[in-house]
């Protein structure tokens, strides 16, 4: 008998439609492991989805949304880590990562107005706006303060899922939602990048170990025009979609972070340069006339497609 550390790895993939897209999870190990942490890491997707959701009126944004400007509320340990870093980036960036721009996408016609909901004027978020208090209570200072987690709860739901992967000993694996992605193990895995003026075309290819990465880019929508259109990501300094930039690519240690820098990156441009570094972050950037420039600490990841 072959001893068991001879035993057959297997490779297996799985995809779900969730958080608004494809949810791919792949692992690699013996026996039936893979299928048991694939299952627990699209359950911890799932419970993100759960609690983060804009449109699930019992998530822990819309019970926030609903009542945390009348008194303090509590939510999901989850829930208060990713509003505690998103406003943390907010501080960082001066202001340009706002995750209260919910009235802003709402005008757009990107997010729904919920039942029972008020309309209130799109405003910056002033810096206090969002009280973070003891027991995962938190609290919002304006009353017309509405708050959206998609430019930073996907990037969270990676790394959580990505988490239960290693909980269950897999060495080695990636999980992708729709191009937010992260890479478990220190085997090098490639990736590759579209270009975000026409998704069809490649521009390269970027390696990645124990890494994450995430792409923000005009959006498209193959089933209505060959055309991208504005982006979603709302400049706080004017309440409109960022045009400086056709598309993003951003690597980080967690995809949280990757997530959340895309949407500062595709708003300050170059100018994001020190604050990419603190988070020991490298970015790619296209320009509408299709130039790119890449910062120096992601660079020697890349391969530029011919």
């Amino acid at each position: 008998m072959a001893p068991a550390s001879s035993k057959l790895r297997r490779t297996v993939r799985r995809a779900r439609p969730l958080l608004g897209t494809f949810v791919e999870i792949g692992a690699v190990g013996a026996g039936p492991e893979p299928e048991a942490a694939i299952e627990a890491a699209f359950d911890a997707v799932s419970q993100v989805h759960r609690l983060m959701s804009f449109h699930e009126p019992d998530s822990d944004i819309s019970r926030l949304n609903r009542a945390a400007a009348l008194r303090p509320i509590v939510v999901h340990d989850w829930t208060y880590r990713v509003i505690a870093t998103a406003c943390e980036l907010h501080r960082r960036s001066g202001g340009v990562f706002n995750i209260a721009v919910a009235p802003a996408l709402q005008g757009l016609g990107l997010l729904p107005r919920l039942a029972g909901d008020i309309e209130v004027p799109a405003a910056p978020l002033p810096s206090d706006a969002i009280e973070l208090l003891p027991g995962n209570a938190i609290r919002f200072r304006s009353r017309g303060a509405r708050i959206d987690l998609g430019g930073i709860a996907k990037g969270f739901a990676v790394d959580r899922a990505r988490d239960a992967l290693r909980g269950f000993g897999v060495d080695s694996g990636i999980v992708n939602a729709g191009g937010d992605l992260a890479v478990l193990g220190s085997a090098p895995q490639v990736v590759h990048v579209r270009d975000p003026r026409d998704p069809g075309r490649l521009i390269c290819a970027i390696v990645l170990a124990d890494e994450a990465l995430a792409s923000t880019a005009r959006r498209f929508d193959p089933f209505h025009s060959a055309e991208t259109v504005a982006t979603a990501v709302i400049d706080p300094a004017t309440n409109r979609p960022a045009d400086a930039l056709a598309g993003v690519t951003v690597r980080a240690p967690s995809c949280l972070i990757a997530d959340a820098l895309t949407k500062v990156v595709m708003i300050m441009g170059p100018d994001a340069g020190e604050l990419l570094a603190q988070y020991e972050a490298g970015a790619l950037l296209m320009f509408s006339d299709g130039e790119i420039q890449i910062t120096p600490n992601l660079s020697e990841a890349i391969n530029r497609a011919a």
